[in-house]
């Protein structure tokens, strides 16, 4: 798999970490995301897009906080991915981000997975390396 760090942006509230992975663009947001900190999202989200990465994985894993204004930066990246042919998968919210999803219905427009690796895998062109290949 290609890995490569493309880039980060970091508030003293947010910091955003991006890298490739195969055909997906990893962004990391850690910390709080919200009114003040929403262009640290949204502008590595667009950059991804812009060059031609329309699948990205969101690893929630260190997003402490998120509010209206970052759900709604997700929810853009989203339709702007999906119109490319491709989508924003969210992984491993802690539960005081995942509530927020689901008080909202938000959890409902994403595809959600447990982990990065398992967003990775489901990746649709990915193949089980442990596959019979005898038929």
């Amino acid at each position: 798999m290609d890995r490569g760090t493309v880039g980060s942006a970091q508030s003293g509230r947010l910091l955003v970490e991006v890298r490739e992975e195969g055909p997906s663009a990893v962004v990391t947001p850690a910390g709080e995301l919200d009114h003040h900190t929403a262009d640290l999202l949204r502008e590595p989200l667009e950059a991804c897009l812009a060059r031609g990465r329309s699948r990205l994985v969101v690893d929630c894993t260190r997003l402490e906080f998120c509010d209206s204004t970052g759900l709604n930066v997700l929810l853009g990246a989203r339709l702007k991915a999906e119109a490319a042919g491709g989508g924003v998968h969210l992984a491993g919210m802690l539960p005081v981000v995942a509530r927020v999803f689901e008080i909202t219905g938000a959890d409902a427009v994403f595809t959600v997975h447990a982990t990065v690796e398992a967003a990775l895998a489901d990746e649709p062109d990915a193949q089980p390396e442990d596959e019979d290949k005898d038929g």
